[in-house]
């Protein structure tokens, strides 16, 4: 899987680019706000049309523009494709593949993978469980069109169900469709808590063992799944799922009234992460912080090479900086296969690379 060519047009910084990348390495070199994540950026879009700097594609455009354009020229799944998104201020943004207009983002899914590794994911194993359910997130929706379309409504019904709980008291008769969006919210989550167990287990499958190899064999990393109580087995059917995720929130029903908030439900699942036995989030060192997210970045590359047959694009933004001298080299050697894009603002960084082809951005422009 290969992006040949990128072109935006009014996107962040970009008043207009038109790049074509190698197939293996390419390095994007420049000064700091210089545009070097935003084309980054702009490739992890194309693949799931969601951004991982902006909750609102509004925050995509340029400003003083009404409109941007985004298209990539890749092969993949043993064909050409072009990929487009067009988005578009107080609008639905819209996406076409070769051409066809998307119905939903979920459309995305296997056309274009990609491996997003950013600086701040080096705190991924501290942050917030928020922050660990946006990388499951992120993984299977490229994978699974299911799970994403399920995603979406999820999110939107949640909005909604808070809404009402907020909003009950001054309008009491919100409350009539309460039972409605707690019904349709189990029936997406059942699908989500499902896919997001069997992802579980394969990143459990594959990143102790790339642990053990950044940290010397010195350190032994464990990854759990943390839902909902009245669910007995994750990795069960969705169906037999929702079940119990009706009896979790009959038993809550009148505790969300109270709160006036949404208390049931995946969205406060979590993925729990030992090291020696050790909760990571609380006792792990910097170090151990920074190899256990390498861990799980590399694994989740690995299992989507599995699934679907090719290298996901790499996009390693500017986090080699972040990373000791041992943890640069074990990342790049385990670039052997497949396209990665890497921003940094010295080359020289890079000298361990003999192949591929380098960039230098300077002000949103190709120089």
């Amino acid at each position: 899987m290969t992006v040949n060519g990128l072109t935006l047009d009014f996107f962040r910084n970009y008043t207009h680019l038109e790049v074509s990348f190698d197939p293996g390495v390419n390095v994007i070199v420049g000064e700091n706000a210089q545009g070097k994540t935003n084309l980054v950026e702009a490739v992890a879009y194309l693949s799931s049309a969601s951004s991982h700097r902006a909750r609102y594609d509004r925050e995509l455009i340029q400003f003083g523009i009404d409109r941007a354009f985004l298209k990539a020229e890749l092969f993949s799944r043993k064909r050409d494709y072009i990929l487009e998104a067009q988005l578009t201020r107080g609008m639905r943004r819209q996406l076409w593949s070769n051409g066809v207009r998307l119905k939903s983002a979920g459309e995305l899914a296997g056309i274009l993978t990609t491996v997003l590794f950013c600086p701040e994911d080096l705190y991924l194993i501290r942050a917030g469980a928020g922050d660990r359910r946006r990388f499951l997130d992120s993984c299977i929706c490229q994978l699974r069109p299911r799970y994403a379309a399920a995603l979406a409504e999820y999110h939107r019904l949640h909005e909604q169900k808070g809404r009402i709980l907020r909003d009950w008291e001054e309008k009491p008769s919100l409350l009539g469709a309460l039972d409605d969006y707690s019904l349709r919210m189990a029936q997406c989550g059942a699908i989500l808590i499902h896919y997001r167990a069997h992802f579980i287990k394969k990143l459990n499958q594959a990143a102790p063992a790339i642990h053990t190899d950044c940290s010397g064999g010195r350190e032994q990393l464990e990854l759990s799944y943390d839902t909902v109580s009245t669910v007995l087995d994750p990795l069960a059917s969705p169906k037999q799922i929702l079940g119990q995720l009706l009896d979790h929130q009959e038993r809550h029903r009148q505790a969300e009234i109270d709160s006036h908030s949404c208390l049931t439900g995946p969205h406060r699942d979590e993925l729990a992460i030992q090291i020696d036995g050790n909760l990571a989030k609380t006792f792990a060192s910097q170090g151990q912080v920074r190899t256990a997210a390498l861990a799980l970045k590399l694994a989740a590359r690995d299992i989507l090479y599995q699934d679907t047959g090719e290298w996901p694009v790499l996009l390693l933004d500017d986090v080699l900086s972040e990373l000791d001298h041992r943890r640069q080299e074990f990342v790049l050697n385990r670039i052997t296969s497949g396209q990665v894009l890497i921003t940094c603002c010295e080359d020289e960084k890079l000298a361990q690379l003999k192949t591929g082809r380098a960039f230098h951005i300077h002000a949103g422009k190709l120089v």
